[in-house]
């Protein structure tokens, strides 16, 4: 199964969802998206496959969107992806793609869904919440 992530490694979730799939024994590919960027037609295929908006795919905290004037309603989409080519942290991460779909994987337990095997426990979110338990269980 090929598994690919659009990661920031300065990001708690996307750290753990990246240490998540690896321990299930996927090797995936992982993007480094504020180093490669964007393109317009990447972003609109993975906002379709992953069932988001531009809007409900905005980082809106710890990013330039509110100085951008980007959480105003009234910005259009065509305004928000224009903004995430030129800023590529505005766009919240990580985004995981697997043969079992793409998604926006906050919180970080939604990458379970998309892989074929659970990791072995123990396993914590990144906030130090059990996810996995000893005996290889799901918890929540």
């Amino acid at each position: 199964m090929t598994v690919v992530i659009h990661h920031n490694p300065d990001c708690g979730t996307s750290r753990n969802v990246l240490a998540i799939i690896e321990a299930a024994g996927e090797v995936p590919v992982v993007i480094p998206y504020l180093d490669t960027g964007w393109t317009r037609p990447q972003l609109l295929a993975l906002f379709a496959a992953a069932g988001l908006t531009p809007r409900t795919a905005l980082r809106t905290t710890k990013s330039p969107a509110a100085d951008l004037g980007l959480l105003d309603p009234s910005v259009d989409d065509d305004v928000l992806l224009d903004a995430m080519l030129t800023h590529p942290i505005l766009v919240n991460r990580p985004i995981v793609c697997s043969p079992k779909g793409v998604r926006l994987c906050r919180p970080s337990e939604t990458v379970l869904d998309l892989l074929d095997r659970l990791p072995p426990g123990p396993m914590m979110k990144e906030d130090g919440t059990l996810l996995i338990d000893a005996e290889g269980n799901r918890v929540g």
